[in-house]
């Protein structure tokens, strides 16, 4: 293999770090920004969801503009600017002695968040090689999977052990300024070279279907039409996870009579999505996008599947000893399952949609998948707790199996005909 096509190149080693850090400054406040704002502030749960919802709000709005400024500027500089401007808003945690204050800083931090999701991953793109470009990116989310595996029981471990949140703050602080140092020292071409280099554009593109760099103000430049059916078939796949990452520790507590299982669940989850990426990556270097992205949604669909059916034929068993070990094959087995699912299918709705766009508007594709989930997750949050307060909590999941079913249908009847309709890399199917 020669040493340009080589995938574990410097750069894109301090990309995942960086994203590492990155991911891990947020998951290490996140199981306990909630007791944090009950103990210091005496918040009440409806003001609680509030102040936290804030955050994921304008991440979403800032998300569309970060496509359109990374694809217009120097993709360094605007990777620095949000990664510093992400570090400093973590000593506003520490500084804010009200509520308002508190609620304000957290509302504002989202946008760094979301437009320096954005920009990292368009820079990992860049410092790729094109041959390697599809098997990368599926790796490269690995690296927030695996903070999202391990900081929520470093920030836990550590709150039990001191007993302060101020020292929580202090690590997520020293996490995210060292990976705006990573960041700082990855070597990028200027985005007027790139343009100009034949390599840049996707292995097998053919010289008359590679689009030219023009500047224009347009919806287009915000949100990627040419891919608005995968954007939406990616709805479908994030309102499933809303329901179940907001949901889950109150329905296993109140419906299946769980408790302190939700911790275990996401270990098991993120090890799933870890095992498929790499399980994943040879069929994603050979170009099956739309075999990786069927094989995920299947597994995923079988997975909630597992986790409402499983709990509710066990209420059929008299035997309780019978009944407690049913209910936990479906709890814990369709972790696994979906994270092997998510782990098969993100990479692959992620590069299909790399695919559809021009090489000038690569922020736009990254930014119009992550915009597309986002929504698909607040529905999630949104409806879930609607049908949940109307109808139980097990009729939200069965809701979210019937939901992902319907993706999975989407895909198979246009959304696959879709992307090979558009798909601008000839050496991907």
């Amino acid at each position: 293999m020669k040493h340009q096509d080589r995938l574990w190149n410097a750069n894109y080693c301090k990309v995942m770090a960086a994203n590492f850090m990155l991911f891990f400054a947020f998951y290490v406040l996140t199981p306990l920004l909630p007791l944090y704002l009950s103990e210091n502030f005496g918040a009440t749960k409806d003001v609680i969801g509030t102040v936290l919802a804030g955050y994921t709000v304008t991440a979403l709005m800032f998300r569309p503009f970060s496509g359109f400024v990374v694809d217009t500027f120097p993709r360094k500089t605007v990777l620095m600017i949000c990664y510093g401007a992400f570090a400093v808003f973590f000593t506003g945690y520490l500084l804010a002695g009200t509520l308002l204050m508190f609620t304000v800083v957290r509302t504002l931090h989202g946008g760094p968040f979301g437009a320096l999701t954005v920009a990292n991953s368009t820079v990992a793109i860049d410092v790729l090689p094109s041959s390697r470009r599809t098997e990368g990116i599926g790796l490269y989310g690995m690296s927030n999977n695996l903070s999202m595996a391990i900081a929520p029981s470093i920030g836990i471990w550590l709150y039990h052990a001191t007993g302060s949140f101020e020292l929580l703050f202090w690590v997520a602080l020293a996490a995210a300024f060292t990976g705006f140092a990573i960041d700082s020292t990855v070597k990028v071409r200027k985005n007027e070279e790139c343009r100009m280099k034949n390599e840049e554009y996707p292995a097998g593109l053919s010289e008359e279907r590679r689009v030219p760099l023009h500047f224009s103000l347009s919806w287009d430049r915000f949100f990627l039409t040419r891919g608005w059916l995968i954007g939406l078939n990616m709805v479908a796949f994030g309102f499933c996870f809303g329901v179940l990452s907001n949901y889950l520790a109150i329905y296993g507590k109140e419906t299946l009579g769980i408790t302190g299982g939700t911790g275990t669940y996401f270990m098991l989850c993120s090890i799933g999505l870890i095992l498929s990426r790499l399980q994943g990556r040879k069929a994603l270097h050979r170009g099956l996008l739309t075999h990786n992205a069927a094989s995920g949604m299947v597994i995923s669909l079988v997975g909630y599947t597992l986790f409402i059916l499983l709990p509710t034929l066990a209420d059929g068993f008299a035997d309780g000893g019978l009944r407690e070990v049913i209910t936990m094959t479906g709890y814990y087995g369709s972790a696994i399952l979906i994270g092997l699912g998510n782990g098969h299918m993100w990479p692959a709705f992620q590069n299909m949609t790399i695919c559809v766009a021009p090489n000038s508007k690569r922020g736009t594709a990254n930014s119009t998948i992550l915009v597309s989930w986002d929504v698909g997750m607040g529905l999630g949050v949104l409806l879930g707790g609607v049908i949940a307060e109307h109808m139980g909590y097990a009729s939200a999941f069965w809701a979210v199996a019937m939901v992902n079913a319907a993706g999975v249908g989407l895909f198979f009847m246009r959304t696959r005909e879709f992307f090979l309709r558009r798909n601008l890399n000839e050496s991907v199917k």
